[in-house]
């Protein structure tokens, strides 16, 4: 999911769907898919009672439906905590096939690049969804972002990396049938969805008779819904977007902050809880002005480039912004891509 850097640290440290999944249950003392105010706690977060007033005035809006002569959609899936809620919203739609289709060659180290594909594989397998693990092709993926080492989240470097990957998503899909491509990138608020849709569009366009399914994927009800299928399957929460460059400057901004660097699988994360447990806590990671927090120092420190002396000094800067402990004596930032 991108970019899962660090926001409020507030505790420190090719078959049909067949299988209609039970509803999932995560106990919780708020309640968000209602969007009823009034059942609140009186101690709520203020953006819990904004996220659930959005609800309640939504409440009648109309249901998700595909696009119009769509039944065959190959989704494309960066990792699973991503794919949770859009796989369950598109599998209770009636005469739609859902395949999930994984191609990441971004992801460094390949540890990683396993972990992630493995549980997406595991959980589509668990629910009755079709799952294609396509190729890692890391020497393409390279190639593609040569220049572009030093440029920010969200810049030139993640325009091409959601390229290439929508690209072999259409390609795929135009080769066996399916009418629309759809990609879990879209679903985090770490990512720039106009960004992502873009490239999911210009992909699509490359075929007759392909679309690229767009909606928003990130309102206040699917990242809700999102973080309790995660935190009910228990998925492993990753610490940074996924390319080594992403790595190298998630660890370079922790470094700054006083923040362990990350680890790469195990039982123990570098920071926070190594799986999902809290979907409150989770969402309240990716709460918009923590994740526009995040950004502002990311384009900051990548406007120094491959000059080392300016990216010292900026980190130098960011050390020195650390913010006060919070009430339970954490430092703030995060560990949720």
């Amino acid at each position: 999911m991108l970019h899962r850097f660090y926001l409020n640290l507030s505790r420190r440290m090719n078959h049909h769907p067949t299988i209609i999944p039970e509803k999932v249950v995560v106990r919780s003392t708020l309640s968000y898919s209602e969007g009823a105010i009034n059942r609140l706690p009186s101690d709520a977060p203020d953006w819990a009672k904004e996220a659930s007033e959005r609800l309640q005035r939504q409440k009648n809006t109309k249901k998700l439906a595909p696009p119009e002569g769509v039944h065959r959609v190959l989704l494309h899936s960066c990792c699973a905590p991503c794919s949770g809620a859009m796989v369950d919203e598109m599998r209770s739609l009636e005469d739609l096939e859902v395949t999930v289709f994984f191609y990441n060659p971004n992801i460094h180290p390949r540890k990683e690049y396993e972990i992630r594909k493995n549980e997406n594989k595991k959980f589509c397998g668990n629910i009755g969804v079709s799952f294609i693990d396509c190729d890692y092709d890391v020497d393409n993926w390279y190639s593609r972002v040569k220049g572009m080492e030093f440029d920010p989240e969200r810049g030139r470097r993640c325009t091409e990396c959601f390229d290439m990957r929508m690209e072999r998503t259409a390609l795929y899909a135009h080769e066996h049938g399916y009418n629309a491509i759809a990609t879990t990138n879209a679903t985090s608020r770490w990512k720039d969805a106009v960004q992502v849709n873009d490239s999911g569009h210009r992909a699509a366009a490359r075929y007759q008779n392909l679309i690229y399914w767009e909606n928003d994927w990130q309102s206040d009800e699917m990242t809700m819904r999102k973080y309790k299928i995660s935190a009910a399957e228990r998925f492993y929460k990753q610490e940074y977007c996924g390319c080594s460059y992403s790595l190298r400057d998630s660890n370079d901004w922790r470094k700054a902050n006083g923040i362990p660097k990350i680890q790469i699988g195990g039982e123990t994360a570098g920071l926070g809880e190594r799986y999902f447990t809290d979907p409150e806590v989770d969402a309240a990671e990716e709460a918009q002005h923590v994740v526009d927090e995040f950004f502002t120092q990311a384009n900051e420190l990548a406007k120094a480039g491959r000059n080392a002396e300016e990216r010292k000094r900026l980190l130098k800067i960011y050390e020195n912004r650390k913010k006060t402990p919070t009430n339970s004596g954490g430092d703030t930032s995060l560990n949720n891509w």
